[in-house]
């Protein structure tokens, strides 16, 4: 009957349990006691009512918390777009920062082998000008340049008059020969002297290097002058200033302009023919046409397709015919082409019909000669008949 070490009685068991069920509920009132007695802390139901109102008086604060976190939204979608407009700006400004490094680029390369260096504006005080014509000429074309200053294009003091008073500028163009400093570069010296109606290129003549020429006249007067359009003619070909003023007046505002006589004619993969295409293959198979583009004897480009040409020279195709190879350039782009028949009409008869229909001529040439045929000894007599008259120039508004 006697127990055994170590374990309890049963009954000592209950107590036990019942001491600790004591001890908890002491605590308990205790704890609550001390609760009840501190400052600030909810004693009564009342308090606790009073409490919930509060929370409910910043109920409303939460809800202005929320209204806040729309508006930041909204300023963050408003900051964004700002944002945006600012890269907008940004890439303009790069896009002007590379068009002047371009013409910087291409006044550098303007200083040309012939024994004397251009005078070069700096890119800021570049003349703002409406048109510059370019026309292009060669070593062996000093008789067809005299026929040209004494009909439509003005000389000396006039020439000056019409680049201050209209933004007009007309130049020959030419660049040097395979020996610089020789005896024809010196000829042109002398006559620019006597004229001063020259712009020199960093360019060897040639007739197999019309494309290259083109390109470097672009980029050389873009870089010389802030022109709204660049004009290429050829000298065998009769032009009215104040018309073709007039036309590409209406033009003006808009971008990326390429106005001209479009055709698209066949291209011709037989050797030893007159505008012969080596690279006939490109085009598709034989019999095909070339895509549209202005003939060569005259045509306009807006100031960012010059800009264009200045900026990608380098790496711009060119095929053996000038024309073809400036149509080329645009191809891909976004370029408006203007079929401008006023640039290419006939020579007498056929100008003096459109004048008298009300329609004068912009430029008179003969397509079987691809100019004016003869146009040394014929230059006056189509000046005389399909001119606009000596002082329509001036009377032109732009």
């Amino acid at each position: 009957m006697g127990l055994k070490v170590g374990r309890s009685p049963p009954y000592k068991g209950a107590r036990w349990v019942s001491l600790l069920c004591i001890a908890s509920f002491c605590l308990g009132v205790f704890v609550v006691n001390r609760l009840l007695t501190v400052p600030g802390s909810v004693r009564t139901v009342n308090d606790a009512i009073s409490v919930e109102h509060m929370s409910q008086e910043l109920h409303p604060v939460l809800e202005c918390e929320k209204k806040d976190t729309s508006l930041v939204a909204e300023d963050i979608l408003f900051n964004v777009s700002k944002t945006h407009d600012v890269i907008m700006e940004l890439d303009k400004t790069i896009s002007s920062l590379e068009m002047k490094l371009a013409a910087a680029r291409a006044q550098n390369e303007e200083i040309a082998a012939v024994g004397r260096k251009p005078v070069i504006e700096p890119l800021n005080n570049r003349p703002k000008v409406f048109y510059v014509m370019g026309i292009i000429t060669a070593f062996s074309s000093r008789k067809r340049r005299d026929s040209i200053r004494e009909t439509w294009m003005p000389q000396g003091e006039d020439l000056r008059k019409l680049e201050n008073e209209k933004g007009i500028i007309i130049r020959f163009v030419i660049g040097h020969s395979a020996t610089p400093g020789g005896v024809l570069d010196h000829a042109i010296d002398a006559e620019d002297a006597q004229h001063n109606d020259f712009l020199r290129l960093n360019h060897v003549e040639g007739y197999h290097e019309l494309s290259s020429k083109t390109q470097i006249y672009f980029s050389t007067a873009a870089a010389k002058w802030d022109a709204d359009f660049f004009i290429k003619v050829d000298d065998d070909v009769h032009v009215n200033l104040g018309v073709v003023g007039s036309l590409l007046d209406r033009h003006r505002s808009k971008p990326c302009v390429y106005v001209g006589c479009m055709k698209s004619g066949p291209v011709l993969s037989q050797k030893g023919v007159k505008y012969h295409e080596p690279e006939y293959w490109k085009f598709g198979e034989e019999g095909n046409k070339y895509f549209r583009h202005a003939t060569g004897q005259i045509y306009a480009i807006s100031k960012d397709l010059a800009t264009y040409i200045s900026i990608n020279g380098h790496i711009l195709h060119r095929y053996a015919n000038e024309d073809v190879s400036l149509g080329s350039w645009f191809i891909g782009l976004d370029v408006e082409h203007i079929d401008e028949r006023s640039l290419c009409c006939g020579t007498p008869p056929d100008c003096e019909w459109k004048a008298q229909a009300g329609n004068i001529c912009a430029a008179s040439f003969d397509w079987s000669c691809s100019g004016i045929c003869k146009s040394v000894e014929r230059m006056e007599e189509v000046h005389q008949r399909c001119g606009e008259g000596n002082g329509a120039i001036w009377h032109t508004s732009f």
